[in-house]
């Protein structure tokens, strides 16, 4: 699990978000729960499918069909942390593709924290 702020150039501004990495999604209570427990606006849950990923967003008390900073924390997981080098992402949601542009700048985003292999 991340946690990244999203729209920031310093830590605790921003959007926070929690983005969980996952091999595949589990139970919708289980997601639901997680949230509940992250108690950010959203946490988003990441699948990977190939070359792209699976994305839905949960706040802590239900499902939302989309989330513009949890998907800007989400891309950051990816070309940041799990795929470096990456220069675009495309996510899949029960909205459709959206994908992600490569970056051109300095990332809106500031990991505060990685909770990788824990």
């Amino acid at each position: 699990m991340f946690q990244v702020d999203a729209f920031a150039n310093h830590r605790f501004g921003g959007n926070p978000a929690a983005v969980v990495v996952l091999d595949a999604y589990p139970a919708d209570a289980t997601m639901q729960a997680i949230a509940a427990e992250n108690n950010l606006a959203e946490t988003a849950f990441l699948v990977p499918n190939g070359e792209e990923y699976q994305l839905r967003w949960f706040t802590p008390v239900l499902e939302v069909p989309l989330c513009g900073h949890a998907t800007l924390a989400s891309a950051a997981v990816v070309m940041e942390r799990l795929r470096s080098d990456r220069r675009q992402v495309v996510f899949h949601s029960k909205s459709g593709p959206c994908p992600f542009a490569a970056r051109r700048m300095a990332m809106p985003w500031i990991f505060r924290r990685d909770r990788r292999n824990r």
